[in-house]
C-alpha cells in the first residue's frame, strides 16, 4: 500500500467511526453566468487591470498590428518572442528583431528578450483575472513567466463576468496561468516588490 492509499483509507476509517455520510450533495446555487453586456464587461476588465497596475490599451482587430507596435516601441523593445500559433502579421508593423518561440530552446534564454506577446485564452472582467493556456496562441508556460515583459490580446468575445464561466472555458488537461495584473508581492512591511514570479510589465491589449 502506497503512503497515499494509507492516508486515504484511515480517512475512510475515521469518517465511518465517526458516523458521516459517504456522500455529499455539493450546492451549486452560485452564479455561473454573467449577465452584462458587451461593453459593461470591457470596462469592468479595464478598471480591475488598471488597478492591478497593468497597462490597458483598447483598439480593434485592423489597427492591432500598428497598437502591438506602438507598445513596442513605446518601451524601447528591439528582441521580441511571439507564442508560435500566433498570426506573423500581427507583429508586421514591429521592424525589430522579432521570430516566434522556440518552445526546445532553454526557457533561461527567454531572459534575453524585451518582450513577449500572446493571445490570451478566457478573461474574468469581474476579478481582472486573465487566463492563459498552455497552447500554441498562449505559448508555453515558461514564456511569460520567465520574460520582464508581457505583451497579451484580450479579445472580446473571451471575456466573461465570473469566475465559473471562466473555469467553464478551461481545459482541465493543460496547464494554465492565471494573471492579475503585473507580478507583485509584499514582504512583511508590506513593500511592493514587482517582478519576483513573473513579468513586472504587463500591457494588455482588448480587441473590441
Amino acid at each position: 500500500m502506497s503512503a497515499k492509499q494509507e492516508i486515504l483509507s484511515r480517512i475512510r476509517s475515521a469518517q465511518k467511526q465517526a458516523g458521516l455520510p459517504t456522500h455529499v450533495d455539493v450546492p451549486r446555487e452560485y452564479i455561473t453566468e454573467g449577465t452584462l453586456g458587451r461593453e459593461e464587461l470591457k470596462e469592468m476588465l479595464i478598471d480591475r487591470l488598471e488597478d492591478y497596475k497593468a497597462d490597458v490599451r483598447v483598439t480593434d482587430e485592423a489597427a492591432l498590428p500598428q497598437a502591438i507596435a506602438d507598445v513596442l516601441r513605446d518601451r524601447d523593445c528591439h528582441v521580441v518572442r511571439y507564442a508560435p500559433g500566433m498570426d506573423p502579421g500581427l507583429l508586421g508593423e514591429f521592424s525589430g528583431d522579432v521570430k516566434p518561440d522556440d518552445v526546445e530552446a532553454d526557457p533561461r534564454l527567454l531572459n534575453e528578450v524585451d518582450a513577449v506577446v500572446t493571445e490570451s485564452h478566457v478573461s474574468c472582467a469581474q476579478t481582472g483575472t486573465i487566463v492563459l493556456e498552455s497552447n500554441e496562441l498562449c505559448g508555453r508556460r515558461a514564456f511569460t513567466l520567465v520574460p520582464d515583459r508581457h505583451v497579451v490580446i484580450v479579445r472580446a468575445e473571451s471575456v466573461v463576468f465570473g469566475i465559473p464561466e471562466m473555469v467553464s472555458r478551461i481545459d482541465r488537461v493543460r496547464p494554465a496561468t492565471w494573471i492579475s495584473g503585473p507580478s507583485a508581492t509584499s514582504d512583511i512591511e508590506l513593500s511592493r516588490v514587482e517582478g519576483v514570479h513573473g513579468p513586472r510589465d504587463l500591457i494588455c491589449i482588448l480587441v473590441y
